[in-house]
């Protein structure tokens, strides 16, 4: 069996720890049975592996294998999608024995947040599309319009842990009104389809500031990605990458116009979530 589970960009600007999407990106996690090979392009995970980690939380049983382009520490959701994939793994082997109930996508996603610590981007990545939750409810926001994502990924990595120490220990009223509007502003402009609204809706001064602060290169590529006539961008996760939104049809100029200090990935929003297959 084995679990196909998007990339995601979680925040979107002023959503921190509240919103996400899931892209056209796949990390592969499977079981491995009997003498089987692995896969080409893939790795055996140890039991120190995020994906192993998560399938034993559910009792899985056997070893694992991943197969992943998501790059990791870029804030694309990496290790999201690897624990999502071993909870997955571990759900579908218990409902293939029948000794045991599979779980609801709403308990699935309560034990993938208790491993991420937050759910904006296990969230995204389960269900599909963009997704606004508070960690215990999750729901979709319906879409007007079928972007491309434009991703920008420097070479360097960065810390969850670490960016969320730079972050301080309070927000002030002022700051906290701006991210609340922006934020429903923001849902509001994806689902009626305003993509002239999207720029400023996805303004933020709780967490990008800083975050740019210690990453010159990071805003070098959301100012050239603005300049460079996407509808919105915003700092991927806790970063260092960048995504944008514009039309498809203009994303690969959008793309050789970022920095050429970076890899860019031309992507497209993931619709169906997270998905198992078994043989």
């Amino acid at each position: 069996m084995i679990a196909r589970v998007p990339a995601t960009s979680a925040n979107i600007g002023p959503g921190f720890d509240a919103l996400g999407m899931a892209l056209t990106l796949w990390a592969e996690i499977g079981l491995l049975e009997g003498d089987q090979h692995l896969p080409e392009g893939a790795h055996a995970a140890d039991e120190h592996h995020l994906a192993t980690v998560a399938f034993r939380r559910l009792g899985g049983d056997g070893r694992l294998w991943v197969r992943s382009p998501i790059p990791m520490g870029r804030g694309l959701g990496y290790s999201a999608a690897v624990r999502l994939g071993g909870l997955l793994v571990a759900c579908a082997q218990r409902g293939d024995g029948h000794d045991a109930p599979t779980l609801h996508a709403d308990e699935i996603l309560r034990h993938a947040t208790a491993l991420e610590g937050h759910a904006d981007n296990a969230a995204p990545a389960l269900l599909g599309g963009v997704v606004v939750t508070t960690g215990e409810r999750s729901i979709r926001v319906p879409l007007h319009f079928d972007p491309a994502v434009v991703v920008w990924v420097p070479p360097f990595t960065t810390g969850t842990d670490h960016s969320r120490g730079r972050l301080g220990p309070t927000v002030s009223l002022s700051d906290a009104v701006f991210n609340i509007g922006r934020s429903a502003f923001l849902v509001a402009a994806l689902a009626s389809g305003d993509v002239g609204a999207l720029r400023h809706a996805t303004e933020d001064r709780i967490h990008q500031p800083s975050r740019f602060a210690a990453s010159p290169a990071s805003l070098a590529a959301y100012t050239a990605a603005l300049d460079g006539g996407a509808w919105c961008a915003w700092l991927s996760g806790s970063g260092p990458t960048i995504a944008a939104l514009c039309p498809v049809e203009t994303a690969d100029e959008l793309a050789a116009s970022l920095p050429a200090d970076g890899r860019t990935k031309v992507l497209r929003i993931d619709h169906g979530g997270a998905t198992v297959e078994s043989p």
